[in-house]
């Protein structure tokens, strides 16, 4: 049976690029799609009617008519534009390293329904919680693990036996810990803190209402914040080019609160 010509999906804008002087390729991530792309003819225009339902990192319904190459945007309803994101710029590069993650480490047309949940729920936390990094962190272990890259943090990835309470070692390349003695044989290997080992089981083992219950100092926040980069950098094999702007707003606040 053929696929009907239009259809309607709900989506969060997650990229957008420009084509020629008025049109846009816009990039969704779906609950039942995965993620898409499809053209938005004269989005760029000023009387567009489509635009504001369709800026980037904006939850809206959206239709479509499929096309030979590119689907078709023909008409969008906004059903949460995340204004707070889009109003203050350090909420907004905490959103779009969300995204820019989402992008990177899906395919298209692959639906993974709880990556779409992730993503909505996130999102509605940068907007109401306190703390930012721990939504980030919460964010980063559990898309590692619907993408099918969760770390083993339980037990050495080497010898297989259980970690003790010491400083053991996380190792991008092998995907998870590494206990003293098997850290000594592999090359590129971070050291970490009991509690931040904690906190990580904690993160990737808890549901968000759990997890939000945790204070974490900065000095422990920037060590899980390294950790899981340096993991995403290796799956990867580049750096992800939104913690460049990310690392700047943070400069730029520090210097702000130490100015006298």
């Amino acid at each position: 049976m053929p696929k009907p010509r239009n259809y309607q999906t709900e989506a969060i804008i997650i990229k957008k690029t420009k084509l020629g002087e008025a049109d846009r390729i816009l990039t969704f991530y779906t609950p039942h799609l995965g993620k898409i792309q499809a053209f938005a003819k004269g989005v760029r225009r000023p009387r567009s009617k489509l635009a504001g339902h369709l800026e980037l990192l904006t939850y809206s319904l959206v239709s479509l008519a499929r096309g030979r190459n590119l689907d078709t945007i023909i008409g969008s309803q906004t059903i949460n534009s995340f204004l707070r994101l889009k109003s203050d710029l350090e909420l907004a590069s905490y959103a779009l390293y969300v995204t820019e993650l989402i992008d990177k480490f899906t395919a298209d047309e692959v639906e993974n329904y709880p990556l779409f949940q992730l993503l909505l729920e996130t999102l509605e936390r940068l907007c109401e919680a306190d703390d930012k990094e721990l939504v980030l962190r919460y964010f980063e272990l559990h898309l590692l693990d619907k993408v099918g890259y969760r770390p083993q943090l339980q037990q050495c990835v080497s010898c297989h036996l259980p970690l003790e309470p010491v400083t053991n070692s996380f190792c991008p390349s092998a995907g998870g810990m590494l206990c003293p003695n098997c850290s000594q044989n592999q090359p590129l290997t971070y050291p970490i803190s009991v509690n931040a080992l904690k906190v990580l089981r904690l993160l990737q083992g808890s549901d968000y209402d759990t997890a939000k219950r945790l204070k974490l100092e900065p000095e422990l926040s920037h060590q899980l914040e390294a950790v899981v980069r340096d993991y995403f950098n290796y799956l990867l094999e580049r750096e992800v080019k939104s913690t460049a702007w990310l690392g700047d707003l943070r400069e730029q606040k520090l210097n702000q609160a130490t100015l006298p």
